[in-house]
């Protein structure tokens, strides 16, 4: 793997992990609160908390995986080229869902990490 490669897949780790502080430590924060467009009154119902707080663990572990991709795995490049995948996939569909700005936001830098594994 590349080392433009590299740096690009720890950034989108880096990018993950900054969700995960958002939705399970920082969940009612005025930045949590601007990202996800959310008043804080939403951000503090209960069930917004533990759905934010479940769905933090899952973008702190899909960093964890990018990192692994890059430092330790056998397979690097298969397993990055996977993850990425899988955020773009999920970034299109939060696009098609909910902000269409989310396929940039979220699955921009992933896109460009995947593209600079095929060069």
């Amino acid at each position: 793997m590349s080392t433009l490669t590299s740096i690009l897949v720890v950034l989108v780790a880096l990018e993950f992990f900054y969700i995960m502080y958002l939705e399970t430590i920082a969940t009612s924060s005025d930045a949590t609160s601007r990202v996800f467009n959310m008043t804080k009154d939403e951000l503090n119902r209960p069930s917004v908390q533990t759905l934010f707080k479940n769905q933090g663990v899952y973008n702190g572990l899909i960093g964890v995986g990018l990192l692994y991709s890059v430092f330790i795995s056998g397979a690097s490049l298969e397993l990055s080229r996977l993850l990425l995948v899988f955020i773009i996939l999920v970034a299109l569909y939060g696009s098609l869902t909910s902000d269409k700005k989310i396929i940039l936001k979220q699955g921009g830098l992933a896109i460009l990490a995947l593209i600079t594994t095929f060069f």
